[in-house]
């Protein structure tokens, strides 16, 4: 079974590990398991009742008052206010709990209510990014089951193509097209399918190359297509070389080229970026960039 620290709770909810810990004195809403140096650490099921108590008490409902309710009628309640308030806070709080339990049905209703009331463009911007950013930071503390997050991250990845597949392109001018790509060895590819999709609604081509693409095989198709843009994202670290030597052969190597990169590897304020290469920060802004 995962467990969590109180930290880790407070990190997924929102709530202080103070209050987590007033609370758990005062109204007996955690019983954690503690170890031989006396931390506590919770389970999956109490970080489910946390977060629901999180969504209460966002809500307006007091402490008090949940406290007094048992964990069905607090589950009752939250459904009850989620299907009246679409809050972002409220949305990714529930896909926490889809995450944790790894539930596909709440996953799919949750984001489909979410992509039904602010469209899918805000509810990828404002919702699952925001809590694949949460996920991530939980994963690198140990705090997230490789699991659950693989298990999210491609329920993410198959809503993505099925939006990508519903667009029909608007052009075929040469001087639009894309080449997308990850490089040897990186597999986060949600920000570039992402990134592939708005390009594809704003009537741009896109020539798709996705995960862990060798580097001579994207010279020969770059080669062989000449795409006006190249389009990468830099999540994990390189294996056989830095990030600005690779920066700096991609600039060298596809001179007449824009490049643009995007991810955590390129966001060194000390990476030096040749003239035909240009970082941004979210897939929402290349647009803007182009522009």
């Amino acid at each position: 079974m995962l467990h969590y620290s109180i930290k880790d709770l407070e990190k997924l909810s929102g709530i202080k590990a103070h209050t987590l810990r007033i609370w758990e004195q005062r109204y007996g809403i955690l019983k954690p398991e503690r170890t031989n140096t006396n931390i506590r650490l919770y389970s999956n099921q109490e970080l489910k009742h946390i977060l629901n108590i999180a969504i209460l008490n966002n809500k307006g409902y007091k402490i008090s008052r949940i406290a007094e309710l048992s964990n069905e009628q607090i589950a009752n309640e939250v459904i009850k206010v989620t299907e009246e308030s679409s809050s972002n806070e409220t949305v990714i709080d529930l896909l926490i709990i889809a995450m944790s339990e790894m539930d596909e049905d709440r996953f799919e209703k949750t984001v489909n209510t979410s992509i039904l009331n602010i469209g899918f463009e805000e509810t990828m911007n404002q919702v699952v990014y925001p809590f694949l950013k949460k996920i991530g930071i939980m994963w690198q503390a140990g705090a997230v089951a490789p699991a659950q997050e693989h298990f999210i991250s491609n329920l993410v990845r198959q809503k993505l193509i099925v939006a990508i597949d519903s667009l029909i392109y608007k052009t075929n001018d040469p001087e639009q097209t894309f080449l997308l790509f990850l490089l040897e060895g990186e597999l986060h590819e949600i920000s570039l399918l992402y990134t592939y999709y708005l390009l594809k609604k704003g009537g741009k081509r896109v020539i798709y190359l996705g995960q862990s693409v060798p580097y001579n095989d994207l010279q020969s198709i770059i080669d062989t297509k000449k795409p006006a843009f190249v389009v990468s994202i830099f999540t994990c670290q390189l294996i056989n070389s830095n990030t600005q030597d690779y920066i700096n052969q991609l600039s060298s190597d596809f001179t007449k080229t824009k490049i643009m990169v995007s991810g955590f590897q390129v966001m060194n304020p000390n990476l030096i970026t040749p003239p035909n290469i240009t970082i941004f920060k979210e897939p929402y802004h290349l647009l803007d960039l182009i522009k």
